[in-house]
């Protein structure tokens, strides 16, 4: 028997619902209905505050002239150096500062013995670089790019994430040494290596 076919003009060619079934219909304008009171106020327009500028801050040269005139001579016996403060050291920077050589290299033996296999690309890198390394990618502290470690460990203690405490005094220990680089997590540097060179 052949295949029949559907004329292609007229309403029932349409696809859509069958009998019985309505249709919703866009092209009629539905509005809902809002009290003239409300419709006022949203056309109207608040009315429009005039701004006062301020008087000139820039003092006329007169006046430059007799702060000048006026201003007594600063001796060198009256000098005062200006004072650096040393921002107080937290509970936590206090408790890494503590923390010895060997119990870092102990916290590491335990992160790697939740491994299956020792990591071979890092057996030429010191102890501490891997614990920081390994704290950059660890996720759970956050993102590490674009922010320093130091700052990374804060921001994590802050949020209560409970950060290792050995990374901050690897972090110490780097910072008396005077190496900068140890605040850069490995992967920004290596972004920032791509982004410069390209």
């Amino acid at each position: 028997m052949p295949t029949t076919r559907r004329s292609t003009g007229g309403t029932r060619a349409r696809p859509g619902p069958g009998k019985g079934q309505s249709t919703i219909s866009f092209s009629n304008k539905v509005t809902k209905s809002v009290p003239k009171d409300t419709k006022k106020a949203v056309v109207s327009s608040p009315p429009v505050a005039k701004i006062v500028e301020p008087e000139s801050a820039i003092p006329t040269r007169d006046e430059v002239d007799d702060i000048i005139v006026n201003e007594p001579d600063a001796s060198e016996d009256d000098a005062v150096e200006p004072q650096v403060e040393v921002p107080e050291k937290t509970d936590a920077e206090v408790k890494a500062e503590k923390i010895s050589d060997a119990q870092i290299n102990k916290y590491w033996k335990s992160v790697e013995g939740l491994r299956k296999a020792p990591r071979m690309h890092q057996e030429d890198l010191e102890v501490s670089e891997k614990v920081l390394r390994y704290f950059d990618v660890s996720s759970q502290y956050g993102p590490c790019i674009g922010i320093d470690r130091m700052k990374r460990w804060q921001r994590a203690e802050r949020l209560g994430l409970s950060p290792p405490i050995e990374v901050l005094s690897v972090l110490l220990k780097e910072e008396t040494k005077g190496a900068k680089e140890f605040q850069t997590a490995q992967m920004d540097q290596i972004l920032s290596s791509i982004a410069l060179g390209a």
